[in-house]
């Protein structure tokens, strides 16, 4: 059982970044590549970011649970690897619900933000929530390969 319940957190925390990697370095800049417009990519993204929010959200959730059942104490919960996936959480949820629909508000004002003039307020805006969401994204990647390597390490230390 302890050896499952290990699988289950190297396995979420593993399809979290998997996720996390493959939407940034293949999705996002296969869709500004390849679709006509680029309205068109950025709701394909967007889309694609909902759905690996989602799923990581679901992922962490999963790897606390198991954490928990696997050592019987709460405390493991306050471990270095378990708050890196708390933190993950946090970034993906703050993002989601206060950067995300701000973001979507403002493609709604401005119709089309390729359309849209560089210097327009609405696209200024839109481009600092970019850098924002960004930033989010980066830090749950970071947290997530500190994770990785702190749940590593307890493997070899035997906790």
């Amino acid at each position: 059982m302890q050896t499952f319940l290990r699988t289950i957190e190297f396995l979420g925390l593993g399809l979290w970044l998997g996720s996390d990697v493959f939407l940034s370095l293949v999705v996002a800049p296969g869709a500004f590549r390849i679709l006509a417009s680029r309205d068109s990519a950025g709701a394909m993204v967007g889309y694609g970011l909902w759905w690996m929010h989602m799923i990581g959200v679901v992922c962490g959730i999963a790897i606390l649970l198991a954490r928990l059942v696997r050592t019987r104490t709460f405390a493991s919960l306050a471990t270095p690897a378990a708050l890196c996936v708390v933190l993950m959480i946090t970034l993906t949820a703050v993002s989601q619900h206060a950067v995300s629909p701000k973001m979507a508000a403002l493609r709604v004002q401005m119709g089309s933000i390729q359309a849209t003039a560089a210097d327009s307020p609405l696209r200024v805006e839109f481009g600092k929530l970019h850098r924002i969401s960004v930033s989010l994204e980066s830090g749950v990647l970071l947290a997530g390969l500190a994770a990785m390597y702190l749940m590593v390490k307890e493997l070899g230390a035997g906790s």
